[in-house]
């Protein structure tokens, strides 16, 4: 065989016994993961319903993109910003309430993903509007924060009947 070829295989072979050490996840990390990420969409919504828009920007990575729904997408940390304030704002003058339903979540590594659905109630607890979420998370310097969040409307709820 030439050195040039053998070389080359050589390189391939230890390149993939260095792919196949150990996995660097427990069942144990995993599970953490899932709950900081889980934790980190409530927290999310608990800062938004209390007009804590710095808490919610710190869930973002600098170059963020946010995807609201009838919104074109938002880039960055600023951006966001300005959305949320303007968005939480309109929220609390309608006495509206955002709340987080039921969700998966999956980690590969360093990356990961939470979807979910979401609802919107007036101040009388009547939902008023119905959604569904998908977020991907990123682990920075040890934390989870998101690098992406798209959001959107299912069809609005029927009307309550008349008395």
């Amino acid at each position: 065989m030439r050195p040039a070829i053998r070389m080359l295989l050589t390189s391939l072979a230890l390149a993939m016994i260095a792919g196949c050490g150990q996995p660097t996840s427990t069942p144990q990390t995993i599970a953490a993961d899932e709950a900081a990420i889980r934790a980190g969409t409530g927290l999310w919504t608990d800062a938004y319903n209390a007009g804590e828009i710095d808490e919610i920007v710190a869930f973002y990575t600098d170059d963020a993109v946010v995807m609201p729904s009838n919104v074109l997408p938002l880039k960055g940390r600023a951006a966001i910003k300005d959305f949320l304030t303007k968005d939480i704002a309109a929220a609390k003058a309608a006495g509206l309430t955002a709340k987080d339903g039921a969700g998966d979540v999956g980690i590969s590594g360093d990356l990961a993903w939470h979807a979910g659905t979401s609802s919107v109630v007036d101040a009388a607890g009547r939902t008023v509007e119905t959604g569904k979420y998908i977020e991907v998370w990123s682990r920075v310097n040890g934390k989870w924060l998101m690098i992406r969040d798209i959001w959107n409307d299912d069809a609005p709820p029927e009307p309550a009947a008349a008395k």
